[in-house]
């Protein structure tokens, strides 16, 4: 879901500057990929590696073909929801438009809970790097990390770096949208360097092992762990943003789908080979001596152009490290001040929380509120892996409501236009929902309930403002989301009694545990996709369609003229 420099915010602006000429200000199919690549290539790169191979070895290359696989067949549920629905923030709507107010804010609610982490995360990655530095004046620095984990110290700096990053937003977005312009260059580029100077400089293929056992160092349960807890998902998440722009997109029921894959699988297949880059670039030395799992980096590709005597491009991956995580939290605590915003619209938060400055444009509140709240998130969870895994686990959580809601969707409005139909559906749909629960399980004991709990802290707030309306409806709305709040009560149980590799009790071993929560996922998910009811939000999704439909046939209409001038000017 999300974590670039290039988000929601500001995508608008520069798509707009890009092809207002061509497409009357919409954002075209190349523009499209670049933004979204931008989205997807974030912090997770500079950790995600290390991460991966100390929880499964040389298996880890695995994991972020299954995450891929986990995200992309997430992402084939809402591409037709996103054409349907061409609109700026459109997946904070859709699960209401099919299930009520409050599978809504249960959606809302746990894309705000990731997205709120995501900004301590980058602050924990910029202190993470910034404690290892080598130069004899910044060995102070060094105090920041103990035994892995933000330090005390550390907090006080992580706490100062997330009000650099409000008080960024606090005037002006015109700052946001410039400074995130200028480091999209290391966004690519220093990934790019990072992999050809690694690889020249340390190939060792022999580093995956010479037969399965060593290829596989830990079994194969870590190879499923790696994918939520080493932040590969966290990595992927970002697909998000083009859907999200949905409005902004030239012939959207082309572009939105080519524009998540394309970007998607040019991610992974850049994530993929950081991964054997690090892989291969290990000294064989270090391995054995310690494993993979005992080898303890603050900065791990500073670390590892450190060992390689790169010292040139350490340098630059410390100022990229510090640098893009700047970029990336600027940025978020923008998106995040806003979805608090429409989350306000929605009547079941505090009205003061979505108050807009007048002269600024800018919710200061909802700004404020989320430092706090990132502040506490940073307390509670004081390392890049655990924040990963958190922001992982909320975004699964909203995207639960993907599959049961495009499924709805099908059975609710038949005659609703779809530019794109997809055509794997009724297969993706459950297979997705499925996935999205194991990787949610994958999180591990405790972090899977911790999050849970977290989201479902977020229901007295839901039920307190139904109170102050009246609780009108109220039947109708819980009629539609419980399956969803009993669902997440279950997957915790099972992570709590599930297979020690997942740090359950062991009571369900593994891997009779994967079994048993996908045959309890697809029971909620038939229960989810048949909870579906008419309401006044389906009746707006209605609204938008037909809308959607009229502009395509205008736009189609256009393009017709334009080619019979251009026709009648040649023969002329």
């Amino acid at each position: 879901m999300i974590r670039s420099a290039l988000t929601i915010m500001n995508i608008k602006e520069i798509g707009v500057i890009m092809s207002q000429d061509k497409h009357k200000g919409k954002i075209n199919l190349p523009q499209l990929i670049l933004l979204g690549i931008g989205s997807l290539i974030g912090s997770g790169w500079l950790f995600g590696a290390w991460e991966a191979s100390s929880i499964a070895g040389p298996a880890a290359i695995l994991s972020w073909i299954i995450g891929f696989i986990v995200i992309g067949t997430i992402a084939y549920n809402y591409i037709e929801i996103g054409v349907m629905f061409p609109q700026s923030g459109g997946m904070s709507n859709y699960a209401q438009y099919t299930h009520g107010s409050l599978l809504g804010f249960i959606a809302s609610w746990a894309n705000w809970v990731s997205l709120v982490t995501i900004i301590p995360i980058e602050a924990v990655s910029a202190v993470q790097y910034m404690s290892s530095w080598p130069w004899d004046w910044a060995k102070f620095m060094g105090h920041l990390m103990h035994n892995g984990q933000i330090s005390t110290v550390g907090l006080t700096a992580v706490y100062v770096i997330i009000a650099v990053f409000s008080l960024l937003n606090y005037w002006s977005v015109k700052l946001l949208t410039s400074f995130t312009s200028l480091i999209s260059v290391f966004k690519l580029g220093v990934p790019l360097l990072t992999i050809i100077m690694l690889m020249l400089s340390g190939f060792h293929t022999g580093n995956y092992g010479h037969s399965i056992n060593q290829f596989m160092p830990y079994g194969s349960a870590p190879i499923f762990a790696a994918t939520t807890a080493s932040g590969i998902l966290f990595s992927f998440n970002a697909f998000q943003t083009i859907i999200n722009m949905g409005s902004e997109v030239y012939k959207p029921e082309k572009n939105i789908a080519r524009g998540v894959v394309i970007s998607l699988v040019i991610s992974a297949v850049l994530y993929i080979i950081l991964q054997s880059t690090f892989i291969t670039s290990m000294p064989t030395g270090m391995l054995h001596e310690h494993g993979w799992s005992g080898i303890n980096f603050n900065s791990p590709f500073a670390d590892m152009a450190i060992l390689l005597s790169l010292n040139w491009l350490a340098i630059l991956l410390y100022i990229e490290a510090v640098v893009s995580p700047f970029g990336t939290g600027v940025s978020f605590v923008a998106v995040t001040g806003r979805v608090l915003q429409a989350m306000e619209q929605n009547g079941h938060i505090p009205k003061f929380l979505g108050k807009i400055n007048k002269k600024y444009n800018i919710p200061r509140i909802a700004i404020a509120f989320n430092a706090i709240i990132s502040m506490v998130m940073v307390t509670l969870f004081r390392d890049w892996g655990t924040l990963a895994s958190v922001i992982s686990t909320a975004t699964l959580v909203a995207y639960l409501t993907g599959p049961t809601t495009v499924i709805a969707l099908r059975k609710m409005g038949p005659k609703l236009h779809r530019p794109f139909r997809a055509g794997m559906l009724k297969f993706m749909a459950p297979f997705s929902f499925v996935l999205a629960s194991l990787a949610i399980y994958w999180a591990m004991w405790p972090t899977t309930a911790e999050v849970i709990f977290i989201i479902i802290l977020g229901l007295p707030i839901y039920f307190f403002y139904e109170y102050k309306m009246n609780w009108k409806n109220t039947t109708k709305q819980i009629g539609g989301s419980l399956w969803i709040i009993v669902y997440l009560v279950i997957l915790a149980l099972l992570s709590f009694i599930g297979s020690k590799e997942f740090k359950g009790i062991n009571l369900i071993h593994y891997p009779y545990d994967f079994l048993v929560i996908a045959i309890v996922a697809l029971i909620f998910y038939y229960i989810g996709s048949s909870s579906y009811f008419e309401s006044k939000y389906y009746k707006n999704a209605q609204k938008i369609n037909k809308k959607m439909r009229k502009k395509l046939r205008e736009e189609r209409k256009r393009e017709k003229a334009a080619k019979k001038a251009e026709k009648k000017a040649q023969k002329a």
